[in-house]
């Protein structure tokens, strides 16, 4: 099988047919050459200097200076003093692991803290929260002890990656992004054939930066007598008026069934979390495999409980985010750039053509601009686009630098659509 460098994206080499493992891995060890060779590569960079609106990268062997897109700290709080001092007491109190899982030793008090308080954030009962290590596995595990063989997953076509591994083990069917019709057909046609059935949403979707249709999701999904889970890592600490996400946005705190979310965005840490019923809680606790079979998440966790208190208390960064994210997007739609229909952090610059989008990640980096490129399977393979998360440790000197880049680099690639 012959594979197009120049057309081609990851996603064609995942399984090469008549090739071995070792073949395919060779196959794609030459696209990434090739890739390199036209400086597209704006992936696994290596950084060298911590999480901020600027960023020391290593590029063929050279350190540079970037204003940096690629980070979803979306309030800094990496990078807060009191946020980092929490975790390196956390590290002085129990060390640097735990050395167990959950189930047989590793579940520390500081876990427990981290369970009240994330409930708290909620409004929520402290018995309705499981941890977990990364955000991933919140959906990819929970997903894979709750929905089985006998039961049907319905998803939004444009949710995570984590969630489509956690349907491995169960019935799935998707709808197109937001298609109200399309998923209540669904739910109709499955009403009486399932045991459980279980819709998956986010609340603000990683490409687009839109938020989905959640009060009429919500109204389907109990009109139909299924479950709803809503993964809103893009939106807790960033929308809804004390930060809730878009569930508070849409009053539908109280009243999902799951909600799953991470600590590695606006909380400024690692770990994910998952908020349900104490029983389905408890469930989730003994019978999900990360729960079981790996080790808890390290003391530093305790840095977690401090960024969480920090959206209350210093409501400052919200409105420094929301501040940044108007004026540049008001810059790139000014310049004719199209950024789609977000209304979160997340700004895309829509191009279409993945190699345009390639040199445009490319012009990027040349002036000092660190963003990744996304093409498919991401994103439909004539969508591709830059994508942005803006912070609020931008300052507007970065904010128009990346307007004038964008500026200069139209005019060589016209990628503006307006």
């Amino acid at each position: 099988m012959s594979i197009n460098f120049t057309t081609a994206t990851i996603k064609d080499f995942e399984n090469i047919p008549d090739n071995d493992m070792a073949q395919r891995a060779e196959i794609f060890y030459e696209y990434l050459d090739f890739v390199k060779s036209n400086g597209h590569m704006n992936y696994r960079l290596k950084n060298t200097s911590g999480t901020n609106a600027v960023l020391n990268v290593n590029i063929a062997d050279q350190n540079r200076e970037f204003v940096s897109f690629v980070s979803s700290d979306y309030l800094g709080f990496t990078q807060h003093p009191k946020v980092k001092q929490a975790a390196i007491e956390g590290i002085e109190k129990y060390g640097t692991g735990t050395g167990a899982t959950p189930l047989i030793g590793g579940y520390f008090d500081y876990h427990s803290a981290l369970e009240k308080k994330i409930t708290s954030f909620f409004n929520r009962n402290e018995d309705e929260a499981v941890v977990f290590t990364t955000g991933y596995t919140a959906n990819s595990a929970t997903l894979q002890c709750l929905m089985l063989k006998e039961d049907l997953a319905i998803l939004d076509m444009a949710v995570h990656a984590s969630v489509h591994e956690g349907c491995a083990f169960t019935n799935k069917k998707t709808f197109p992004h937001n298609n109200l019709e399309s998923l209540e057909h669904i739910l109709k046609v499955s009403e009486n054939l399932y045991r459980t059935k279980l819709v998956i949403v986010d609340g603000v979707y990683s490409q687009d930066g839109d938020t989905s249709r959640i009060n009429e999701i919500y109204d389907l999904v109990k009109k139909y007598n299924a479950f709803l889970m809503v993964d809103d890592v893009h939106g807790v600490g960033i929308l809804g008026e004390t930060g809730r996400g878009t569930l508070e946005e849409a009053g539908l705190l109280d009243k999902v069934d799951i909600i799953t979310g991470t600590f590695s965005k606006t909380f400024g840490n690692l770990g994910g979390y998952v908020i349900a019923n104490n029983k389905l809680a408890s469930f989730i606790k003994f019978q999900s495999r990360q729960q079981i079979f790996s080790a808890t998440a390290p003391p530093s966790s305790a840095g977690i409980v401090k960024a969480i208190d920090l959206i209350d208390e210093e409501p400052i960064w919200r409105q420094k985010l929301w501040d940044n994210i108007n004026y540049f997007k008001k810059g790139l739609d000014d310049l004719g750039l199209d950024t789609g229909i977000t209304r979160s952090a997340i700004v895309p610059v829509k191009i279409g053509d993945p190699f345009v989008t390639g040199e445009a990640g490319k012009l990027l980096i040349e002036k000092g601009i660190y963003t990744n490129p996304i093409l498919y399977p991401a994103v439909p393979r004539k969508d591709a686009r830059i994508r942005m998360s803006v912070t609020a440790r931008h300052e507007k000197e970065h904010l128009d630098k990346t307007l004038n880049a964008f500026e200069d680099i139209n005019k060589k690639l016209h990628i503006a659509k307006k």
